[in-house]
């Protein structure tokens, strides 16, 4: 579990996070929500040690990572694992290059234990048979899917992704969705899903986290967030028609 207890962060004289705490569970795809500027990256960002906070704790199953020193940090970020909002692979790199290049950085395999964990990591996303491939070659939905296989070669303990369906059309979307929930449920992951997908809040949301004006407004699962009397929180879940309708139909 990633338990976040009291975080502050601001820029200048403006605050971008106040006073956040909450609990990301392990085995449970927890999602963070909010309009833009709301705080979600800043967040994401102090928690995996890339900003640091004025205030509070932040603790990976009971190891107080604000308080580490750099060393101490760098053995809990191999435990984490990071899908990236456009995917961000090397475009020199080929498919297998990329999802081996966390094991050459942060472990002691072998060129033949990588090359099998990296055939493995593409067997679970369904990419076997295309380490040879380019990202220039590939789609956009394949580039997720090698994305997560590279998130998931050091068998992390943590799992983030960043807006995994941005740019994605609605069919590859659901592929997404289903793999990081699989994922997650199998290997008992404690995963981090940053996003304005409310679709896939909707389907794979196991807890979900509103943030607004850089605070914790909303916490619940998707159950209550269609029957929630949060103002805040259902103007911006029922923006769209599309989910008005949902609510409406629950409510019959």
């Amino acid at each position: 579990m990633i338990s976040v207890s009291n975080i502050s962060k601001t820029f200048g004289d403006l605050p971008v996070l106040q006073d956040v705490s909450v609990e990301l569970h392990p085995g449970k795809v927890n999602f963070i929500i909010g309009r833009s500027g709301c705080g979600k990256s800043v967040m994401t960002k102090c928690m995996v040690g890339l900003l640091e906070t004025e205030h509070g704790k932040i603790e990976y199953d009971g190891r107080n990572f604000t308080t580490m020193n750099r060393t101490q940090r760098r053995e809990v970020q191999k435990e984490i694992g990071m899908l990236f909002q456009g995917g961000a692979l090397f475009d020199s790199m080929t498919v297998e290059q990329n999802v081996q290049f966390p094991l050459m950085m942060f472990s002691n395999m072998n060129v033949d234990e990588a090359r099998d964990r990296v055939n493995f990591c593409l067997k679970r996303v369904e990419l076997t048979n295309k380490n040879h491939l380019y990202p220039a070659e590939i789609s956009g939905g394949m580039k997720k899917r090698v994305g997560i296989a590279r998130a998931i070669a050091l068998n992390p303990r943590y799992l983030f992704c960043d807006e995994p369906n941005s740019g994605l059309d609605p069919q590859t979307s659901i592929v997404i969705d289903n793999l990081i929930r699989e994922i997650t449920y199998e290997y008992n992951t404690t995963t981090i899903v940053v996003s304005h997908d409310m679709n896939s809040v909707i389907e794979i949301g196991d807890r979900i986290n509103f943030l607004n004006q850089g605070r914790l407004w909303w916490s619940g699962d998707r159950a209550d967030i269609l029957r929630t009397d949060n103002k805040e929180l259902n103007d911006f879940v029922f923006a769209s028609g599309f989910m008005r309708e949902i609510r409406e139909n629950l409510r019959k």
